[in-house]
C-alpha cells in the first residue's frame, strides 16, 4: 500500500512531460543513430554483398566477426575499444599522429563504438535481401551489356529496397537503445555523450523513478513503432 501511494505521488503530472535534459538526450540519441545508420549504409553494403555472393572459405569467419556484437557482452566490446582508443592503442596512436584529441569520452568515439555494435543489424538484413535476388536478374542485365556497377544500381538496389528499409530501421532503433557500450566509451557528459539510455540510468541511480518512467515510456513506444514498421515491411514484401 505504501508503494502505491508513492507511485501516485510520482505521477502528479503528465506521463510524457520531459525535462530539457531528457529532450537533449533524445535528440543526441537520434543524431547518433542517424549518423551510424548512414555510415553503415556505406560500410554494410559491400560487406553484405560479398557475404551474399562469395564462395570463399573466409565467408564463415567474416560472418562470425560481423555477428559477434549479437552475443558479445557490451562491456567486453567497450573494454577493448577503450584499449584501442587509449594512448597505446592503434586508434589512440593514430589520433596522436594526427594531433587530434583522444576518442574516448567524445561523440566521435561514440560513433565508432556504435558503428561496430550495430554492424550486424545492417549487414544481416542486407545479406538476406541480396541473396534472395538470385542470379537471373543480373544475368539478364549482363546480357544487355550493363556493367557490374550499372547492374548493382539499376537491378540490385531496387530489388533490395525492402531489405534496406528493414536494415535501416533496425540499425537506427538498436543504436537508440544502446547502453553498455555507449556508457563505457562515451561516459556521461551532458550534451556530448549522455544519450537517452544513460539519462534513464542516471534517473534510476538517483531514485527519480517518475522521470525515469517518463523517458522510458517514450523509448518503449518508439520500440513498439519500430517493430510495427519492420513486421509491416516484411508483410508487404512480394512473395516469390
Amino acid at each position: 500500500m505504501a508503494w502505491s501511494h508513492s507511485w501516485c505521488r510520482h505521477h502528479d503530472y503528465p506521463l510524457l512531460m520531459l525535462s530539457a535534459a531528457d529532450i537533449q538526450a533524445l535528440l543526441l540519441s537520434a543524431v547518433l543513430a542517424g549518423i551510424v545508420t548512414v555510415i553503415l549504409w556505406l560500410l554494410g553494403t559491400p560487406i553484405a554483398w560479398w557475404l551474399a555472393r562469395t564462395h570463399s572459405r573466409w565467408r564463415g569467419v567474416i560472418s562470425a566477426l560481423v555477428a559477434m556484437p549479437l552475443v558479445l557482452p557490451p562491456s567486453v566490446l567497450g573494454f577493448y575499444l577503450l584499449l584501442a582508443m587509449g594512448p597505446d592503442g592503434p586508434l589512440g596512436r593514430m589520433t596522436a599522429l594526427l594531433d587530434m584529441a583522444p576518442l574516448a569520452f567524445t561523440f566521435p568515439g561514440l560513433v565508432i563504438a556504435s558503428v561496430l555494435y550495430s554492424l550486424p543489424f545492417m549487414v544481416q538484413p542486407l545479406q538476406t535481401a541480396f541473396a534472395s535476388i538470385g542470379e537471373r536478374p543480373l544475368e539478364m542485365a549482363a546480357s544487355l551489356r550493363a556493367s557490374p556497377l550499372d547492374r548493382f544500381f539499376t537491378v540490385v538496389l531496387p530489388l533490395a529496397r525492402s531489405g534496406y528499409l528493414t536494415a535501416s530501421i533496425l540499425t537506427f532503433a538498436h543504436t537508440i537503445g544502446e547502453f553498455g557500450v555507449v556508457l563505457m566509451i562515451g561516459g556521461n557528459l551532458p550534451g556530448v555523450t549522455r544519450v537517452a539510455s544513460v539519462q534513464i540510468y542516471d534517473y534510476v541511480d538517483a531514485m527519480n523513478y517518475a522521470q525515469a518512467h517518463r523517458l522510458a515510456a517514450v523509448l518503449l513506444l518508439f520500440s513498439f513503432v519500430v517493430l510495427l514498421l519492420v513486421y509491416g515491411n516484411r508483410r508487404a514484401e512480394p512473395r516469390a
